[in-house]
């Protein structure tokens, strides 16, 4: 497969599982989500959506570097993490938004938060583009740990 197409596939698989989580959320946005108690700092709903296409495309680019280098034990670990953060993240949509568990959510986005950070770490090994393309997910998903963690507290 050439790079163009694999970059291109890797854009499309990650903003897929975005989208299939924006699609979760947005039910949940207009109802249920409105009569939640929330913190001071919960940002404009109207941002989720243009942060979160950012970095589901960083992940894609990120991803794409990563199936650049060679293959060795180490990209195969480092792929299995990416797997495994992209569909923690998928699933917390579906927790908060869908099911409203707000405290499951909560411990959910924790083992997102961990899992970000050894996908950082494991990427850093390959390639540190790849890895650093993800601190603003690690800086996001902390954020939204916190917004996460205050919602559960205040309802």
């Amino acid at each position: 497969m050439n790079k163009t197409l694999k970059l291109i596939l890797c854009l499309l698989i990650t903003l897929a599982i975005g989208s299939i989580s924006g699609i979760a959320t947005a039910a949940g946005i207009k109802s249920w989500y409105l009569t939640l108690n929330k913190p001071f700092f919960n940002p404009p709903n109207y941002l989720f959506g243009p942060v979160w296409t950012l970095l589901y495309l960083l992940m894609g680019i990120s991803i794409y570097l990563i199936l650049q280098t060679p293959k060795t034990d180490m990209r195969k670990k480092a792929i299995i993490i990416f797997c495994v953060q992209l569909g923690l993240n998928f699933l917390w949509s579906f927790l908060f938004f869908k099911f409203q568990r707000v405290g499951i959510a909560f411990i959910e986005i924790l083992l997102i938060w961990a899992s970000i950070l050894t996908m950082i770490l494991t990427f850093y090994k390959l390639n540190k583009t790849a890895a650093l393309l993800q601190i603003p997910y690690l800086l996001w998903v902390s954020f939204a740990s916190i917004l996460n963690g205050a919602i559960w507290w205040l309802n």
